[in-house]
């Protein structure tokens, strides 16, 4: 017989220790010194107070004065109040509203139409991996790292009257900034540039991000390329297609420092924004009639900000 204790198979098995994540996160925040609690609590506060103090107390502010007649001299006490009075007089009584809202619109469409296409186009040739397709990619973005206002510069150069170098290939004295009715279709020339690098950048990044088995399925199934993209591809990128539209829509809003550096948005360029800033730092000082302007831009930049933030927290609860 043997020496060994016998097992009971009786024997209760005590269970093993479970942890809730109500408990395990309290010890690792029990874990943290005073001083990294410090420096996440810094980490938070600051970028917020920032945000707040940056973004929406200006925000509030201008829809608080859209409903003045300040001029932006004299106490905030001496403030008179017009309600809606301001919005009236911007659509009913403003020359340059319509043309600016026109302008706006045909620098949307010119952007989603014409420059969307083309940087995802181009985004596609780069994702297949080109001979030189690091240059391609510098070369493509580098616009986008530049100021619209030195933009302008750049291209003042080429549509320059006397000595620019699109006259003297096409051998004509066309003033492209001057002409109202050819200038804004130059200036959308030259958004359209920089616009195509951002574009290009964003899709290529989504691209790189969709799994190579979906197309190695289409493959399969003997779908083509070009049905594969439009099929497959292009729906599985809804998320970079959402940002593409805010991107290119508050693109076409903020359009302000190529046609304030050639005529300060007058002749044939009225944007919006112009309006706002000639209105509130130019010599009218009208502060309320310009937190109008700007309060308008801030609701039609909010739509689209909102559908962002709806797709992107739909997406991260799947």
């Amino acid at each position: 017989m043997s020496d060994l204790p016998l097992i009971q198979a009786d024997r209760a098995v005590p269970p093993p220790a479970t942890t809730t994540s109500t408990g395990g996160r309290g010890r690792r925040l029990r874990l943290l010194s005073r001083t990294d609690r410090v420096v996440i609590t810094l980490m938070v506060l600051v970028p917020l107070l920032l945000v707040t103090a940056l973004v929406w107390l200006p925000a509030l502010a201008t829809v608080l004065l859209s409903g003045t007649d300040w001029d932006g001299i004299g106490p905030f006490g001496e403030i008179d109040w017009v309600g809606l009075k301001n919005y009236d007089d911007v659509v009913n009584i403003y020359p340059p509203f319509v043309p600016a809202v026109q302008n706006n619109l045909l620098w949307l469409a010119a952007l989603f139409v014409v420059a969307t296409p083309f940087g995802m186009f181009l985004a596609v040739l780069l994702d297949k991996e080109l001979r030189g397709s690091r240059f391609y990619q510098t070369a493509l973005y580098l616009p986008v790292v530049l100021s619209l206002a030195l933009i302008g510069f750049v291209w003042q150069l080429i549509y320059s009257r006397d000595e620019g170098l699109l006259n003297a290939v096409l051998g004509t004295d066309t003033d492209w900034y001057g002409d109202p009715n050819v200038n804004i279709w130059a200036v959308l020339f030259a958004a359209g540039w920089r616009h195509v690098g951002y574009i290009m950048l964003l899709y290529l990044a989504g691209l790189k991000g969709v799994d190579p088995s979906l197309r190695e399925a289409a493959a399969v199934d003997g779908s083509s390329e070009a049905s594969t993209f439009f099929r497959v591809v292009f729906p599985v990128m809804r998320p970079i297609n959402i940002i593409v539209l805010v991107v290119t829509v508050i693109e076409s809003l903020r359009a302000f420092d190529l046609v304030w550096v050639i005529n300060k948005g007058r002749n044939g360029l009225e944007l919006i924004s112009a309006l706002v800033t000639s209105n509130v730092v130019g010599e009218a000082s009208r502060i309320g009639f310009g937190s109008a302007l700007a309060t308008i831009m801030l609701v039609v930049s909010l739509v689209f900000i909102a559908l962002y933030l709806t797709t992107v927290m739909r997406e991260d609860r799947r």
